[in-house]
Formats: structure tokens, sequence, C-alpha cells
């Protein structure tokens, strides 16, 4: 099926500037996901790299400072996550959980240092998520059985923190 240049257009238009996953926008457009990665990989031969195109969007502007969040509140999320698996886990041998934690502290230290060089608003969303930390190990210590939950609701809840502090 030959497909009009104003779709094609558009699912390119939806990779690079509305940053969708090719699957995404292929859905959107009601085109199917190989014609949309076909459509990528023949313009990447003619020097139309939607990928080269798609990163350059994303630090124009304050995209480097949105990636930047997302990466801290997202890496804050998961040591969260695997503190809880390695208390939970009493199979893991103490020197090989006191080297995670070491690597996850280092990990996290390093990008909360980075982002305070990215983020105007890095204070602030450091508090914040110091808070939800304190929340975490609260839920955690004296509610137990809601803690799963808790962290469910905390992955959605970082994406409306994250548009509060951009």
């Amino acid at each position: 099926m030959a497909w009009p240049k104003e779709t094609r257009d558009k699912v390119r238009t939806g990779y690079i500037f509305d940053q969708l996953t090719l699957e995404m926008v292929a859905l959107k457009h009601s085109v199917p996901y190989d014609t949309a990665r076909r459509w990528k990989m023949l313009a990447a031969k003619d020097g139309d790299d939607w990928d080269k195109l798609r990163v350059a969007h994303t630090l124009a502007g304050d995209g480097l400072e949105n990636v930047a969040r997302t990466v801290l509140i997202s890496l804050v999320i998961k040591c969260q996550t695997t503190m809880d698996q390695l208390n939970q886990n009493p199979d893991v041998h103490p020197k090989m959980a006191v080297e995670l934690l070491a690597s996850l502290a280092d990990s996290l230290s390093k990008a909360v240092s980075s982002s305070k060089k990215i983020l105007p608003e890095t204070d602030r969303l450091a508090t914040a998520l110091e808070v939800i930390q304190k929340l975490g190990a609260f839920i955690s210590d004296k509610h137990p059985t809601l803690y799963a939950s808790f962290l469910d609701v905390l992955e959605g809840f970082a994406s409306s923190l994250e548009s509060d502090f951009s």
C-alpha cells in the first residue's frame, strides 16, 4: 500500500518532536510498525537520521533538564526498590549486599551532583525526593502491607512531580 507523504511526515514528526516511540507513533497514525521502521531506515540512508534529530530536539531548550530530572527520579525509585528487595531477601550474601548498596549510593550521589549543574530547581526537587523517601520508609515500617501499593502510586506520581518542577 502506498502511503501519502503527509502520513510519513506525521510519523517522523511524532517520533522526533513528540518523543513518541516508533511503535506508539505508528499506532497513532494507523501505520504498521514495520512500515514506520522501514521509513525511518530509508530516511537515515538518505541523510535524514531521525534518531540524531530526536536527540538534538531533546537537548534543545529545557529538554536536557527534563531528561536529567526524569533520570534522577527514576534512579531514586530504583534505589528504593533495590534496597527493599535486598532487605526482603536473606539469601543475598552480606558482602554482596553492602557492595550493591555502596554502588547505588555512589550512583545516586553522582546523579545528584551532576543534576545540580543542570537543574535550577535541584534543591527543591531534592527536598521533595527526601520527603518521599522518608514517607516510603515510614510506610514500610509502620504499614508494610501498603508498601507495594505505595510504590505503584509513586511511579505515577513521579511524572506529576516532574511536571511540577519543570
